[in-house]
């Protein structure tokens, strides 16, 4: 009898990835085009718009091979997750498109810039608010009927999910800050510092209220964290997060400049974890598993060639985009 290659672990990791990485990247230009509404002149909204031009469109290539990969790998899962949330989703889509509408036009557009550049920072605001909400609704888990969602078109909307949407607001807008910091100079890059520490403090209070409210949630969240012995691997989580929030705090009001950044994706990685931890294996929590949601193995074999041969690439010119437009940016040069 031949025993067939478990592949669902590799398309788990595969999609993990994507997903962070869309969260990292679009994450801080998100964060930037939200403080860029902030910005108190031309001239520093121009240094901004440069310090983001050459890498903002390729870290959205992240989100397609998310999605793609949500679609091919585990269809079950996207046939629950997308209806479930449909509207924040569609929301997310559309100011995205907007925000790259307001990117292109704010450059050619004399007359009307100031109106694209409150529709860039407006949309990078609401697309952020969106995926928070998504994800709240997602750990918050959907209910499943015969492998279909059977839930309402407004079931999404909780007080979680609205919690989550602006805790993200503050991730990304740290993120933002943070690389502010890294590329800009003086009076910008001071604001910038001034900025990350308010964000700072909204997501370590955003961190600590979701700690609490999940397992008060679900009994299984507070079964893998509290039970004996998870409880002795997992209690050193909360104080590292603790641990790297004050350090990201401390270089804020410091002169380093490539540390907040570290810091800022340090809580992102801890939150990841955490969220991995909590919910895994389940990729529709609470009801299907990744191995219950997960196409044949000869489909995952298949479309798994092609994604070997796709994400070099990816990573490769993503690397290359950032290491070419390294260092401080101004005003008065584009890309």
């Amino acid at each position: 009898m031949t025993q067939v290659l478990d592949l669902v672990p590799i398309w788990t990791m595969i999609l993990g990835l994507a997903v962070f990485f869309y969260v990292l990247l679009d994450g801080f230009d998100l964060g930037v085009g939200i403080l860029y509404g902030l910005a108190p002149d031309k001239r520093s909204r121009n240094t901004i718009m440069n310090s983001i031009a050459p890498v903002w469109d390729g870290n959205e290539t992240w989100l397609v091979l998310g999605g793609l990969g949500l679609l091919a790998a585990f269809p079950t899962a996207f046939a629950v997750i997308i209806p479930a949330v449909y509207f924040p989703i569609l929301v997310m889509l559309l100011s995205l498109m907007f925000r790259g509408v307001a990117f292109e036009f704010r450059s050619h557009e004399l007359e009307d810039k100031g109106f694209w550049d409150h529709a860039f920072s407006c949309g990078s605001a609401i697309a952020t608010f969106a995926q928070g909400v998504v994800l709240g609704a997602f750990v918050q888990g959907f209910p499943v009927r015969d492998g279909q969602f059977a839930g309402t078109s407004f079931g999404f909307l909780t007080p979680f999910s609205i919690l989550t949407g602006v805790a993200l607001m503050f991730g990304y807008g740290l993120l933002g800050a943070s690389w502010l910091i890294l590329k800009t100079e003086g009076n910008l890059q001071a604001a910038a510092r001034r900025q990350g520490r308010i964000c700072l403090i909204g997501v370590v209070t955003a961190i600590a209220i979701v700690s609490i409210w999940t397992p008060i949630m679900s009994s299984a969240v507070a079964a893998r964290w509290f039970a004996w012995p998870n409880i002795g691997f997992f209690a050193p989580m909360p104080l590292l997060s603790g641990l790297v929030a004050f350090g990201t705090w401390r270089s804020l009001g410091s002169k380093a400049e490539a540390t907040p950044f570290f810091g800022a994706i340090g809580l992102f990685v801890l939150a990841y974890a955490g969220m991995i931890i909590s919910l895994y294996p389940m990729i529709v929590p609470y009801q299907l598993t990744l191995w219950e949601a997960a196409s044949s193995p000869r489909t995952q074999a298949f479309l798994l060639v092609g994604t070997l041969f796709l994400l070099p690439v990816i990573l490769t010119y993503s690397s290359w985009s950032y290491w070419v437009f390294r260092g401080k940016v101004r005003a008065d040069v584009g890309y």
